[in-house]
């Protein structure tokens, strides 16, 4: 799996016409609305819906 993903919508104006913003991950930029954006995980949710999420090294473990 790549550690950089494509998203296919922008999340502000919903459009398809994004493109790398930078060489950093994450970064995205709508050609659109005309915003640039970071796109990052922040953690796993826990399937039972309880509250807070999982980090990566706690997934891990």
């Amino acid at each position: 799996m790549s550690s950089r993903a494509e998203i296919y919508h922008c999340p502000y104006c919903g459009e398809e016409d994004l493109r790398p913003h930078s060489a950093s991950a994450g970064e995205w930029e709508c050609r659109s609305c005309l915003r640039a954006f970071t796109v990052t995980l922040l953690g796993l949710i826990r399937p039972n819906g309880s509250s807070g999420s999982v980090s990566a090294s706690e997934d891990l473990a």
